[in-house]
């Protein structure tokens, strides 16, 4: 029987089984894939809990973001109704002010009109009397014209009382 080379490989073949069996090379091997498939469960298991820890943030950022922009709105709304009272009152004060002055602006002018028309009757009385001391110097006898010129005095005088009080 002649062994040919197909014999020789399947011998080596067999040994190097025998040889990998003895020097537990499967088992290594196996151990080291289950340490790897372990790694990377871990591995699975932690990036499965930073998701979950980053979605935890994300929510209580994004409720964060929700009660800032509540809060804005609600400034806001305020600062609104606050420049509107404000307006409001600064329109009002404006008013009143104008009010009061338009008040004394009138009180003023009626207040010279009567001095002015208080000037123009004490001044036509002065002029009236006056023409008439003159028509009566001119017209009469002295002894009638002191008469008449006393009662005239007397009367004109009452009359200024009247007016002036």
């Amino acid at each position: 029987m002649e062994i040919d080379s197909t014999f020789w490989v399947a011998v080596s073949f067999f040994l190097f089984f025998i040889g990998l069996i003895y020097l537990k090379v499967p088992q290594k091997i196996n151990s080291l894939l289950n340490k790897l498939i372990l790694d990377i469960k871990n591995e699975i298991d932690e990036s499965e809990k930073l998701r979950t820890e980053a979605k935890l943030l994300l929510e209580n950022a994004q409720k964060k973001l929700d009660t800032a922009q509540s809060t804005s709105n609600e400034i806001l709304d305020q600062a609104k109704k606050d420049s509107d009272r404000l307006i409001i009152e600064l329109n009002d004060k404006f008013h009143k002010s104008s009010e009061i002055k338009k008040n004394s602006a009138e009180s003023k002018i009626t207040q010279m009109k009567d001095t002015a028309i208080k000037d123009i009757k004490n001044a036509s009385i002065k002029i009236a009397i006056e023409s008439v001391k003159r028509i009566i110097t001119t017209s009469v006898d002295k002894s009638k014209l002191d008469a008449l010129f006393q009662k005239n005095l007397d009367e004109t005088n009452e009359e200024l009382k009247k007016n002036n009080s």
